[in-house]
């Protein structure tokens, strides 16, 4: 895999151009920064080289003010000290995360869960409460307006994401998702997390590799995840490649 080439069309395909999150999200881009409006405020994609930088970041706190929101840099986004005028600016960063990518035919997909474990597609309602019960249960806080997208997207746009839940003698133990980025080279892996009492045990490498087949199966070439340090080596033993840091910036 060509790590620039990659890096270069993730940054064009997916940061620079990314799709609303339903029932009514928005983006807007001001030719600086790409922002999504919504259930989740969110800069995706800057490029502040040459610009007056802090009246930027200043035009976003008015933008979202109010509300929650999070400035996504990624460690190649100029200028270099763009975290230090955040960080001035009142931003706080978040626990950095891996950006990995991997070539969905280098993947091994015939990957099955463990013993007395079943996957199951999230499919309706139900599902995504349990798929919301699983991520508290697991990373803690709230997850209700996650799942409020999700049920909106399998409802509206089903071409943007699955999800999929891990289940074991009837108890839901790990929840994963997939997004599709439609006309892109791209699928995103978010999610993941397993019970403590199930994790070692292979449920996390059957869920990358039943995601991995349905973004095969929507034409998509690569898988990107935004990996936290848990599930960053696993992710490189399946066969992923580090191209970048990511850290949020939040407010």
């Amino acid at each position: 895999m060509d790590s620039a080439a990659v890096l270069a069309a993730f940054d064009d395909q997916v940061r620079r151009r990314p799709e609303p999150d339903p029932p009514d999200g928005q983006v807007e881009d001001d030719g600086h920064v790409v922002r999504m409006i919504g259930p989740v405020n969110t800069v995706v994609w800057s490029d502040l080289d040459g610009t007056d930088v802090d009246a930027v970041i200043a035009e976003q706190v008015r933008r979202f003010a109010g509300r929650p929101w999070e400035w996504k840099y990624y460690s190649y986004d100029r200028p270099v000290e763009l975290p230090e005028r955040l960080l001035a600016a009142g931003l706080a960063p978040q626990p950095d995360e891996a950006l990995l990518v991997a070539d969905i035919a280098d993947l091994e997909m015939d990957v099955k869960p463990p013993p007395g474990v079943e996957l199951r597609a999230v499919e309706d309602e139900r599902g995504v409460e349990t798929f919301v019960k699983v991520h508290e249960e697991v990373f803690g806080g709230d997850y209700s307006d996650l799942g409020a997208i999700l049920l909106a997207t399998l409802t509206r746009r089903p071409d943007r994401a699955a999800a999929v839940i891990a289940w074991a003698d009837g108890t839901p133990v790990s929840a994963a998702r997939v997004e599709f980025h439609p006309g892109t080279d791209f699928a995103g892996l978010w999610g993941g997390g397993t019970v403590p009492a199930w994790r070692g045990r292979g449920v996390f490498r059957s869920l990358v590799a039943y995601r991995a087949a349905l973004a095969r199966a929507a034409g998509h070439r690569y898988l990107q995840v935004d990996a936290l340090p848990a599930s960053r080596p696993i992710l490189l033993r399946l066969g992923f490649t580090e191209l970048a840091t990511t850290t949020p910036f939040t407010a």
